[in-house]
């Protein structure tokens, strides 16, 4: 009986990711014509790529500036780490409102109103550090988060809506890269701006903010949606009964992609604060060129991942766990090396990151092809926002176990790269063609 039940929700899971997109088909009038453009398809990557990138610029430029911002303003670690924690809080808390109002009405409603919100915070953050005021920062940083969570989650729904079959993965692939050479840029770009003045990534992130802007109004154009969108009553109703029919995959899919940012972000502020310090003294420019080197092994991965899995269930399955095995190995590695040679412990932490580029577009495709167009904006606002939650508690956590053990630090990570590794093959096991 076990075996028929087990038989029958493999079924229930391929069935349903390839009704969402018969549906999804249909709603866009068939075969999408812009397949057969490749010159507009690009412009439109481009368009949706420039989302993820200025999220990331928006946050991560700002990593190199903690240590400065720390002497400058005169707080401690914990408060600086909060300009990246209370971001990614408040935009983890606002996404699935921002998930359901493109749902309600439409991705391009939302994500234009986000950025002008984003970049207009931006600005206002700036003005904090020239006035050496932390308090006009976090409350500006606050509204940032607010502006973020109407982005790049609202994207990512956005590219399941636009393409169909490899096309989607690839965009997705795409939109997880630009993600990942955000993250690699960021720390360099964050670093040469601060030779100018420590406060002006601030002021720089809104230009970057009104080219995305731009893109998004004139080169993206949404599918119009065939049936008016149901009621907030029935709309929840519909993702309760998703949650409850598809929940263990779902639920283990959002887990693994929170840790992996966790990890990531967490990483990423543990080598800026140790970089500085004995034996390494590495700073500025340097500084984020060695920053950067974990993030590129994972922006090359995260593409190659999204443009050769085309939907295959199957080999997703065996990245996603191929992935975790790497994460697992080279962080338990770093218990032993992280302080014996700088050139093996940024190898081992480039190896994790291959596997995070392994593990991230895998999830995306699956989250953004289980469900149909109608209920995408939450299924996928709600896996973003945890994601954000994992970025957000990465910085203070990982400071936190810093000041206890340098060694406690990568044993927790491992152990939760171990038991998502865990969880996943048990737990996450798509078969044949996911999406459509």
């Amino acid at each position: 009986m076990e075996k028929a039940k087990s038989k029958k929700l493999r079924i229930t899971f391929e069935s349903d990711i390839d009704y969402s997109a018969s549906n999804d088909k249909q709603a866009t009038g068939g075969d999408n014509p812009k397949a057969a453009d490749s010159k507009g398809v690009i412009w439109e990557f481009i368009a949706i790529a420039s989302v993820p990138l200025v999220l990331v610029l928006g946050n991560s430029m700002l990593v190199p500036i903690l240590p400065d911002m720390q002497e400058r303003l005169g707080i401690s670690q914990f408060q600086s780490s909060l300009v990246i924690t209370l971001f990614s809080v408040t935009a983890g808390l606002v996404i699935p409102i921002a998930g359901y109002l493109s749902d309600r009405f439409s991705r391009k409603a939302i994500m234009i109103p986000s950025l002008i919100i984003y970049g207009g915070a931006g600005i206002l953050a700036g003005f904090g550090a020239l006035w050496n005021s932390y308090t006009v920062i976090i409350i500006a940083r606050a509204i940032q988060g607010m502006g973020a969570a109407g982005t790049a989650p609202i994207a990512m729904a956005l590219a399941g809506d636009l393409y169909k079959e490899g096309m989607e993965s690839k965009a997705l692939g795409l939109t997880e890269a630009s993600n990942g050479t955000g993250k690699v840029v960021s720390p360099i770009l964050g670093s040469l701006l601060a030779l100018i003045v420590w406060y002006a990534a601030f002021f720089a992130f809104p230009f970057f903010c009104l080219l995305s802007l731009l893109a998004v109004m004139f080169l993206l154009k949404e599918p119009k949606k065939e049936q008016a969108p149901p009621k907030l009553g029935e709309y929840l109703r519909n993702i309760g009964a998703i949650l409850k029919q598809k929940g263990r995959w779902l639920i283990t899919s959002f887990f693994a992609g929170s840790m992996a940012l966790f990890v990531l972000f967490g990483v990423l502020f543990y080598l800026s604060d140790i970089l500085e310090v004995a034996p390494y003294h590495i700073d500025g420019v340097m500084k984020g060129l060695v920053l950067a080197i974990p993030l590129l092994g994972m922006v090359v991965t995260s593409y190659t991942t999204g443009s050769l899995i085309k939907k295959n269930g199957t080999l997703m399955r065996w990245l996603i766990n191929i992935g975790l095995v790497l994460m697992t190995v080279s962080l338990g590695l770093c218990i032993l090396f992280y302080n014996k040679s700088i050139y093996v412990f940024i190898g081992l932490l480039t190896l994790s990151s291959i596997g995070t580029g392994l593990l991230l577009p895998c999830l995306n495709t699956m989250i953004t092809g289980s469900v149909q167009r109608e209920q995408r904006g939450m299924i996928t606002s709600l896996y973003s926002s945890l994601r954000f939650l994992g970025v957000a508690f990465g910085p203070p956590l990982f400071g936190w176990m810093m000041d206890k053990s340098h060694q406690i630090v990568f044993i927790t990570v491992t152990s939760l790269s171990l038991l998502t590794l865990i969880l996943a093959f048990f737990f996450i096991k798509p078969q044949g063609k996911i999406g459509g």
